[in-house]
């Protein structure tokens, strides 16, 4: 179950796991280039995946999403497509395959797996958010039918990168999105439906493109009482482009930014260039984290080259002070 992990329920996941050791010129861990990556660990494979959205096509125009499968978080293995947008599987969108959340769930009948994802709708000529679920982390994901969000609670900004948690406190599941705002609601029993009056905005005020100014890519997780709040600053193709973090008290916020609040972000010298949009990983029943996240390929950092989908996905340690507070996180190689 996606936070399953990061949360206390942890604790109680029948499984083993020992410290990963990452080697010092791991990154790039996935092949060719890919971005947005969504990280999950199956209770029913004892494996971890990754989705992500599929770089390298001119103005964001992938049109279909990949999975990668790994025993160790070292050693990654491609999947293939999960997902094709422009393919019968999905009848409301024909392209633009962007920033998967997906989350496992266990249910009378066995696993289940709820895959959120956004997408063109031709019909509105906008970017919508779907799911689509499957009894497996590989598949077969059959679609709703129809977007699950369609319209903005502020009134502008793109419906794009979804994110999705499970309360360990109450259960209950919450889903999170938003492009120049950040939305929160609480899902229904379905997990293919939100329930109306729970919609919240909840964008982090202030801040500067320099430091945490709110521009996309949340992502939330719930550790020793707090609520973790993490979300990209600036444009994608920026090489400024960053992961800043807040905390909360409970799910839908409000959210309080944290005294210091850029976590993760570009190292020039090292040729290291807007890693962000992230995703985090609790190895079971362990306080070890990891984030991952995506950064522009160094030879493509020129405008003109496309940086903004020319971008491979990495994995580094997350750690933590005393008080909580997420320390800065050193971009490898």
């Amino acid at each position: 179950m996606k936070k399953l992990l990061l949360t206390l329920l942890g604790a109680f996941v029948a499984v083993s796991s020992s410290a990963v050791t990452l080697s010092p010129d791991h990154n790039p861990i996935l092949p060719g280039f890919h971005a947005d990556p969504e990280i999950v660990y199956s209770n029913k494979t004892g494996k971890y995946y990754i989705y992500s959205t599929t770089d390298g096509t001119p103005r964001w125009g992938g049109h279909y999403f990949m999975v990668f499968s790994s025993p160790d978080l070292s050693t990654w293995t491609d999947e293939g497509i999960m997902l094709d947008l422009k393919t019968d599987a999905v009848s409301w969108a024909d392209g633009n395959a962007w920033a998967p959340a997906i989350i496992e769930r266990k249910e009378a009948d066995g696993y289940k797996y709820y895959f959120y994802f956004s997408g063109n709708n031709p019909a509105s000529g906008r970017k919508e958010i779907g799911v689509a679920v499957a009894d497996d982390p590989l598949g077969p994901f059959v679609d709703l039918g129809k977007p699950l969000i369609s319209d903005s609670p502020v009134g502008r900004g793109q419906q794009i990168d979804v994110d999705v948690f499970q309360d360990p406190v109450s259960g209950k599941y919450y889903i999170y999105w938003g492009n120049a705002y950040m939305a929160g609601a609480q899902l229904d029993d379905s997990l293919t439906a939100l329930i109306p009056e729970t919609i919240t905005v909840m964008t982090p005020e202030g801040g500067t493109k320099q430091d945490y100014a709110y521009r996309e890519g949340p992502y939330v997780f719930y550790r020793d009482g707090l609520y973790y709040f993490m979300w990209s600053v600036d444009d994608t193709g920026s090489p400024n482009y960053h992961v800043a973090y807040g905390t909360a008290k409970s799910p839908l916020g409000p959210i309080e930014v944290a005294e210091q609040p850029v976590i993760l972000i570009q190292r020039p010298d090292e040729e290291i260039y807007g890693p962000a949009h992230n995703s985090v990983i609790c190895l079971p029943g362990t306080d070890e984290w990891f984030i991952v996240y995506h950064r522009i390929n160094k030879d493509y950092i020129d405008r003109e080259a496309g940086p903004g989908y020319h971008r491979e996905v990495c994995i580094d340690p997350l750690s933590f002070a005393p008080d909580g507070k997420i320390l800065p996180v050193t971009p490898s190689k």
